[in-house]
């Protein structure tokens, strides 16, 4: 049985990277947010996924409507990211990430996903709508879960 949680949130957006790194430092810098963020989400009630392709984050905040309101405002004044864009927020019933502090999804998983739409169209996230990203997300932590379950 679901518990239902009242005035919870899914916050969808896309930013741009300002991070200015050589390859093997940018994995760093993105291990020390996925790292921060899992802290501060967890102490906040926040829970969702985050993906990186191309210079572009992805990401799905759900939680209490304050904790992801006060999430999305700190990623806006984060000098990390530039062009944060707002693509839907809308009140939710129940979590899809609710096991997810914050699930990443690096460029690996999405190319190994979508091999043939990254080669032929140079697959670029900021091109997509936030359902299209929620749904992306959810169905590549679900596959990353189902993957790690049967190792």
């Amino acid at each position: 049985m679901t518990i239902l949680q009242p005035d919870l949130l899914r916050l969808v957006y896309f930013s741009r990277n300002r991070i200015s790194r050589p390859d093997c430092e940018m994995i760093w810098e993105i291990d020390q947010i996925l790292e921060t963020s899992q802290v501060n989400n967890g102490r906040a009630g926040v829970t969702g996924a985050l993906i990186f392709n191309d210079g572009v984050f992805g990401q799905v905040l759900e939680g209490p409507k304050d904790a992801v309101e006060e999430t999305f405002e700190r990623i806006q004044l984060d000098e990390r990211h530039h062009d944060v864009t707002l693509l839907d927020i809308t009140p939710i019933d129940e979590r899809s990430f609710a096991d997810w502090s914050m699930g990443f999804v690096g460029s690996h998983s999405l190319r190994s996903t979508y091999e043939v739409q990254t080669k032929v169209t140079d697959f670029d996230i900021s091109r997509l709508n936030g359902n299209e990203i929620f749904k992306l997300l959810l169905l590549l932590t679900l596959k990353n879960e189902v993957t790690a379950m049967a190792a």
